[in-house]
């Protein structure tokens, strides 16, 4: 089993993903810088949060078009298992592997706490640990989460079951009290049609022991090095 975390200028979380991949595997990943042109043989890539190249432009726009990202999104395209958390999410929308955007919070502020998020749709390589309607705890810390799409991919979206997440009450209630950020139908996370691409605002690696505060997050990433081992 191989990992690989993508480092941008400006990612402040891939020391907190690498910790959490080799928490679980057993072994560090590779951490592949921004401006590599070569991605070394890997199961598994992890796109993570932060504030790649200052935000500037949109959150993860620049980070969307480094040279590196260009491997990605042909990894991707044949298989090539993605988590992508945050930051990475934006990076993930910029260069089309996910559909829609993430917006400004609809508090304008920025938003940095644990939530209670229900699993909307089982994917076995990325949730498989969890069953469908249980109510995991994940932290948050961004200031553009809100996530938007239009209608008709919104409603496909919901259609076909690739809605990961949804920001929730901790027992699973789904309401506009819950939704944190204003994302359309209270979404945290979604796949793409291939299921091989998770993007998330949450943060499961920070959440990989009691000494962090719960272990939602290490159950997260042991399904997800189990199923790819």
């Amino acid at each position: 089993m191989k990992a690989a975390v993508i480092v941008f200028p400006g990612s402040n979380c891939d020391r907190d993903m690498k910790v959490a991949i080799e928490q679980s595997m057993g072994h560090s990943p590779a951490m592949v810088w921004h401006a590599d042109t070569d991605l070394p043989e890997t199961d598994l890539i992890a796109i993570p949060g932060g504030f790649s190249y200052g935000d500037y432009l949109r959150c993860g726009a620049i980070a969307g078009n480094s040279p590196i990202m260009r491997e990605v999104v042909k990894k991707a395209k044949v298989g090539t298992p993605i988590l992508a958390v945050c930051n990475g999410f934006q990076v993930a929308t910029e260069t089309g592997m996910l559909p829609g955007a993430l917006l400004r919070n609809a508090n304008q502020k920025f938003i940095c706490k644990d939530v209670d998020l229900k699993v909307a749709a089982n994917n076995e390589r990325f949730v498989g640990a969890f069953e469908t309607g249980q109510t995991v705890r994940f932290p948050v810390a961004h200031h553009d989460g809100n996530f938007f799409t239009d209608d008709e991919t919104l409603a496909r979206l919901e259609g076909e079951g690739l809605i990961a997440f949804k920001y929730s009450d901790e027992d699973g209630n789904v309401t506009d009290t819950t939704n944190i950020n204003g994302s359309r139908n209270n979404i945290a996370g979604i796949y793409n049609e291939a299921g091989n691409i998770l993007g998330l605002m949450p943060h499961p690696e920070r959440l990989i022991s009691d000494q962090l505060g719960g272990t939602d997050g290490k159950t997260f990433f042991d399904n997800l090095i189990n199923s790819l081992s």
